[in-house]
């Protein structure tokens, strides 16, 4: 066996003689079909590429609402929790002076409308 040639069977032989890779001239027609079937497949690339951006973009814009709806969510959080502490002060400095809590008689006796009693008329 002479250096620098594949041995008989080995895989640069076997793929230089594969039925395929044999350069046999094109007909014009089989040129045809691979110039179109490289075009469809470029336009399908593209195609492919720009659904994916498109989708991207889409997941994008909503990401954004997500996170502008979360900012207003949170500052309405805030004002609630300001509103409650608010409520929760002006309730226990009622509960101080309320008469309907003070009185040991009110929690014997139902009245009607203890609420109505502590408003003013």
């Amino acid at each position: 066996m002479s250096q620098g040639l594949p041995a008989a069977g080995s895989v640069l032989q076997r793929s230089v003689a594969a039925p395929g890779n044999q350069s046999q001239p094109q007909s014009p027609e089989d040129d045809d079909r691979k110039v179109r079937r490289r075009e469809k497949n470029r336009v399908a690339a593209q195609r492919s590429r720009k659904k994916q951006t498109q989708k991207a973009d889409k997941l994008h814009e909503e990401y954004e609402c997500l996170e502008q709806e979360n900012a207003v969510l949170r500052r309405e959080i805030g004002k609630l929790t300001g509103e409650l502490r608010h409520l929760s002060e002006a309730l226990r400095e009622h509960e101080k002076a309320c008469p309907l809590l003070l009185c040991p008689m009110n929690f014997v006796q139902v009245l009607p409308d203890p609420v109505a009693s502590c408003l003013p008329r």
